[in-house]
């Protein structure tokens, strides 16, 4: 089983930057992808970004492209997601989850897909006021 807790969301006024952390419970989380994802009120959650286990390898939704950066240290067991230039639109409650990746797979391997991850935070609200 693995836990995954993020923070680091808050409020915050558009092109203000926020820093989201996740700490992963385990001893094999360079064994994970990782992945963000978020939720707006009303409407389904979607994909934000993905690191593989490596670190070597990221992926980014369209919208966020340019503003966001995602993270990882191995030795911490923490991905980070580092958001800039925010608008009103990025609110969301923000997810951290884990895909617990094959070896076979490669150290470059990421998925953008909800579905292939196993294991997910609690959330972390991100608001951005206007």
């Amino acid at each position: 089983q693995v836990q995954l807790v993020e923070s680091g969301g808050g409020l915050v006024q558009a092109g203000g930057s926020l820093r989201l952390s996740c700490v992963a419970s385990g001893r094999d989380f360079n064994s994970y992808t990782m992945g963000w994802f978020r939720q707006a009120p009303g409407k389904e959650r979607e994909f934000v970004a993905t690191v593989s286990r490596s670190g070597g390898s990221t992926s980014y939704a369209d919208s966020v492209k340019g503003r966001f950066t995602i993270s990882r240290d191995n030795a911490k067991n923490t991905v980070y997601l580092q958001m800039n230039s925010l608008k009103p639109e990025d609110t969301a409650v923000y997810y951290c989850a884990a895909d617990i990746t094959p070896r076979y797979y490669g150290d470059n391997y990421y998925t953008t897909s909800s579905l292939k991850y196993d294991y997910w935070g609690q959330g972390t609200q991100v608001t951005v006021s206007s």
